[in-house]
């Protein structure tokens, strides 16, 4: 364990008024403080890495330039914001960080006043910001609203919307594009800073308006053609053309690691006045300061706890393939004997398993970008096509796309198969990234069918017969984390549509179960025998369709019916309602529980304490079981 760096200024931060305060040339030791204080504690907590690394001049600079909180600092995505968070009050709870009742690992609302929206998803900071803006003038105040958006999730649909319409209504909005791939725009040196200093000072502006109100009383020819020479030789300098044609006066490119090039600029747009929207384009290094992370593939995005010395992460021995890894493995077998078989992500291709994929396939793998709604409809194109397109998407990213689920794939029947990862609760990333819903806006839909797999064996089954499905949509599901450690087969068995399997029989109590909580049916049907009752344990496998057969004969021939699942409120266990009482198989004594997600935003912790508090584990199932049979007795141990 390394030894807490020594922070005498950091040590004087207990809001962002004392960087205000600071002297310009006291703000280089600020920000190697701040940088080794997050290396530090993310090196004993795990998290987010590299991008906080990048932004950590560019944080201080705005907190230094800026008054915060009236000011608004939004973060896109919040991977950026834990210098944010050191440096607004928070810095003695960083060692809480994505654990239960600690910080969160982004912008939070309710976490602070310095985090005016929360981000979890990306590309969302410019249309916050112009909201924030339009409210700013409509009530005649005069904060400055800025947004911190990464080129990443400037690859999305969403930012562009934001920023046409920022440019058509022409409110004051500070967007700053954190460009850390060195790839997209040149090095930045003394001419690309001096040009930046230049555009963004008030006597440039003040001339530029000037010059446009005498071209204006020139003939349109002439206006246009000097509009024009304007534009495209600022563009040419530059790289700003495009955002010109948004409506934005472009500033850049400007080095995000010099203060000396970051503070002129900063304070030159904070007093451009009613310039009407204005992006900066900053260049930075993903994981600067920390070799480990300069060095690294993926600049130390995310990472469990790390030796700062080594760089090496304290990663425990898995017991079983992670379910991501299983899926690969099972996909990879369909595409080597299917060459219409194609596979879509939305900038997960590690995250999915797809990077795997695409070694092996990588003509018939693609990364669209934070697109999921291109993604969508682009695998809609592709079926259309006679391929069979596998978008591989987490299951809260795949609610951004969720009308052209509907629209472009559902109404038309399309073939497109949705790998859905990260389903249920996932622990340290929190309600953002709680894969809660899809179970509920999948099932709702004509013509789809939703599988969900109880263990790795069964996902490769079912990723097998999703490749079989080829007149309609269908979805698979499985979650976070590791499989249980059964023998993975070479290649998945197809799979009977909307047909369940039973586990064990009895004679008392239906377990239906939907996903990986099987085994906590199985250790509550365990407990239940100590109760003198016998547990008939059921795994439906689909969600959509049901298997009505099953669910009948486990309604007719026990007292009490079980659902549980791994989705919220209006899911399977709602599915399964609503046929029950539509037969009349709830009039003979049949009692029936639903056991899903409670109502609420359930913050981060770790996952089985969560499901503990969700009321998902086996000691749950064996208490709503004895009380539907009003038994008092529900203190037997749950073992295993």
């Amino acid at each position: 364990m390394s030894s807490k760096p020594i922070t005498p200024l950091l040590d004087q931060i207990k809001c962002s008024d004392d960087v205000t305060k600071l002297k310009s040339d006291q703000l280089r030791q600020l920000a190697d403080e701040v940088r080794a204080d997050m290396i530090h504690t993310v090196s004993q907590t795990g998290g987010h890495l590299g991008a906080g690394l990048g932004v950590v001049e560019l944080t201080v600079a705005l907190h230094h330039v800026f008054n915060m909180p009236k000011d608004k600092l939004i973060w896109d995505v919040g991977h950026q914001c834990y210098p944010h968070k050191i440096l607004t009050g928070r810095r003695n709870r960083m060692d809480s960080i994505r654990q239960g009742g600690g910080l969160a690992g982004f912008t939070k609302r309710k976490e602070s006043e310095y985090d005016p929206f929360g981000a979890g998803h990306s590309s969302t900071s410019i249309s916050a910001g112009l909201g924030m803006a339009v409210s700013r003038d409509l009530r005649g105040s005069d904060e400055n609203i800025i947004a911190v958006i990464g080129d990443g999730a400037m690859s999305a649909g969403m930012a562009y919307e934001a920023m046409n319409n920022a440019g058509a209504l022409k409110s004051r909005l500070i967007v700053i594009l954190n460009d850390n791939d060195m790839s997209i725009a040149p090095p930045v040196g003394a001419m690309s800073a001096y040009l930046a200093r230049l555009l963004s000072s008030r006597s440039f502006l003040n001339l530029r308006d000037f010059a446009k109100n005498i071209v204006k009383r020139f003939p349109r020819t002439v206006s246009e053609t000097a509009r024009r020479a304007e534009e495209y030789a600022r563009g040419m300098a530059t790289g700003g053309t495009l955002f010109e044609e948004l409506g934005f006066y472009y500033v850049g490119p400007v080095d995000g690691h010099n203060m000396d090039h970051l503070l002129p600029v900063l304070e030159n747009v904070r007093d451009a006045g009613g310039q009407g929207p204005m992006l900066i384009h900053v260049v930075t290094q993903k994981g600067k300061g920390y070799r480990h992370a300069e060095e690294a593939k993926d600049k130390y995005h995310g990472v469990s706890r790390f030796n700062i010395v080594t760089g090496a992460q304290s990663k425990s021995t898995p017991k079983a393939p992670s379910y991501t890894n299983v899926f690969a493995k099972a996909l990879i077998a369909q595409a080597g004997k299917d060459d219409r078989i194609v596979a879509i992500t939305a900038a997960m291709p590690s995250g999915t398993g797809l990077d795997k994929f695409g070694e092996i396939f990588p003509d018939r793998c693609f990364d669209v970008g934070i697109a999921e709604q291109h993604a969508v409809t682009f695998a809609a194109g592709m079926a259309t096509e006679g391929f069979k397109p596998f978008v591989t998407i987490y299951s809260t990213f795949l609610q951004r796309a969720y009308d052209q689920v509907v629209h472009d794939v559902a109404v038309q029947n399309l073939p497109v198969r949705f790998a859905i990862d990260r389903a249920g609760l996932v622990g340290a990333d929190g309600p953002t990234h709680a894969g809660s819903f899809d179970i509920t806006y999948l099932s709702s839909l004509p013509n789809f069918v939703v599988m969900a797999a109880a263990d790795e064996v069964e996902l490769m089954n079912m990723v097998a017969t999703a490749a079989d499905i080829n007149d309609r949509p269908s979805a698979v599901r499985y979650p976070r984390g590791e499989g249980v450690g059964l023998e993975l087969p070479d290649m998945g068995e197809i799979l009977e549509i909307g047909k369940g399997r039973i586990i064990r029989e009895g004679t008392h109590i239906a377990i239906l179960s939907l996903g990986t909580r099987l085994g906590e049916a199985l250790k509550a049907a365990d407990a239940l025998k100590a109760h003198g009752l016998t547990c008939t344990v059921a795994d439906a496998r689909f969600a959509k369709p049901l298997d009505l057969d099953m669910i009948r004969d486990l309604a007719l021939n026990h007292e009490v019916l079980v659902t549980i699942e791994e989705g919220s409120i209006g899911g399977f266990g709602s599915h399964v309602l609503d046929y029950l009482s539509n037969e009349g198989l709830l009039e003979n004594g049949l009692k029936v529980r639903t056991l899903n997600l409670p109502d609420i935003f359930q913050d981060q912790n770790n996952p089985d304490v969560m499901y503990r508090d969700a009321g998902l584990c086996a000691s749950d199932i064996v208490e709503v079981s004895l009380k539907a049979l009003r038994r008092n007795d529900t203190s037997s141990s749950v073992t295993g």
